[in-house]
């Protein structure tokens, strides 16, 4: 049986002009997230009806709730931005729901994904508060109340703080995943084993504990997609409404 770790593996599927760069399976399955969520909001609006049905319900209750964590975390502001949020919030909610899937691969538990993404974040919205602001901006790392001789200590901390948040957002999400992946693949492995040794009659308990972590693996992914989201929205609130 294949260890715990081997389901991390970056594979390559279709080698590329130079050994450095390959189509690889982190590639396909963020391709197949792309076509799964495109399908799920082209299914769930195309049949738009006063009474919704299943897919229409679900695409709507989505958009919803991501709308209502940009009203409640950035304000009426932050509307224009609910396109990018969105998507962020459902490629990251499906990438996560999809690796647990037996034989599908999990790009979020790769750190160097979460990094880009969490990068992408946070030069989106430091861009957003540079237009707004100009060079007002940069009085975000100045403490307010703060006296003014201890302004040598406390801007550099805060300068450091912010360029931290990237790396934060990244290893929260990167960290989650492979953890509760890695957990998942242990009690399976320990499932199985004692199946073969009492011949399936001791797996009952087992096998129980793991319909149970399935589950809660199923709660961790879709609450790391919403911590991951609502913390875009606080990033982008800090930029449009400088303290």
């Amino acid at each position: 049986m294949a260890g715990p770790l081997e389901q991390f593996i970056i594979k390559p599927i279709v080698e590329g002009p130079v050994d450095s760069v390959a189509y690889t399976n982190s590639a396909l399955w963020m391709s197949v997230t792309v076509v799964v969520v495109t399908a799920f909001m082209v299914l769930g609006m195309s049949r738009r009806a006063m009474v919704p049905g299943r897919w229409q319900s679900m695409s709507e209750s989505m958009y919803e709730f991501v709308g209502g964590l940009i009203k409640e975390n950035v304000g009426d502001e932050g509307r224009k931005y609910f396109p990018f949020i969105f998507t962020l919030f459902m490629f990251t909610l499906f990438g996560n729901m999809l690796g647990l899937l037996p034989g599908s691969f999990t790009f979020t538990s790769h750190i160097i994904v979460t990094l880009v993404m969490a990068t992408f974040v946070f030069v989106m919205v430091t861009i957003v508060g540079l237009l707004k602001h100009g060079l007002h901006f940069f009085s975000f790392f100045v403490p307010t109340g703060a006296p003014v001789w201890l302004y040598p200590l406390m801007i550099p901390i805060e300068i450091i703080s912010y360029l931290a948040r990237p790396v934060s957002m990244g290893v929260r999400l990167f960290a989650n995943m492979m953890a509760g992946h890695t957990m998942l693949k242990v009690f399976a492995g320990f499932v199985f084993g004692i199946g073969t040794l009492t011949f399936g009659v001791g797996s009952i308990l087992p096998i129980a504990l793991m319909v149970a972590l399935t589950g809660f693996e199923v709660l961790v992914a879709f609450l790391q997609a919403y911590v991951f989201t609502v913390l875009t929205c606080l990033y982008l609130n800090d930029s449009l409404h400088l303290h």
